[in-house]
């Protein structure tokens, strides 16, 4: 069992699709998961969130991914190191990476579980998800929490 975990949910609510991740923590965080589990909406990513993923020993982020995949395609993925992350991560792919080595640097690198859901296109303006996409953030919740309850036996 792990001390912490954090559900990280990364994207920009405001493009549509791209913003899933932040959808699937808001959606979380209306729910009693655990003790040891914190859910937070890390927005586009960026040094801010080192803080918070430094001081968990288990991540579990959820963001979508512009990739060859059909919209909707769940993959869950175990980087361990910035290499891992999907090459065609949304719109914040860079940041991410560098938490992670930052992280590595700092010895203080998590274990990572990553959804990556796929989507079709970043959308400029929108703050819904479209049907796939919605579709896949509830598997992706449903997953989340098993992971979770696995995690307490």
């Amino acid at each position: 069992m792990y001390n912490s975990i954090l559900v990280l949910g990364i994207g920009n609510i405001l493009m549509g699709d791209e913003g899933v991740g932040v959808h699937v923590a808001h959606k979380l965080e209306k729910e009693i998961l655990h003790p040891n589990v914190s859910v937070l909406d890390g927005g586009t990513g960026g040094f801010h969130l080192l803080g918070h993923m430094e001081n968990h020993d288990f991540i579990i982020m959820v963001d979508a991914t512009l990739d060859d995949n059909p919209p909707g395609t769940v993959r869950m993925l175990k980087p361990s190191f910035a290499a891992d992350f999907p090459k065609a991560m949304s719109t914040h792919d860079i940041g991410l990476k560098d938490l992670v080595v930052t992280l590595q640097l700092l010895g203080k690198m998590p274990e990572i579980i990553l959804y990556a859901i796929s989507i079709a296109t970043i959308q400029q303006q929108g703050i819904y998800l479209s049907d796939v996409i919605s579709n896949a953030q509830d598997k992706v919740i449903e997953s989340i929490k098993a992971l979770i309850k696995d995690f307490d036996h």
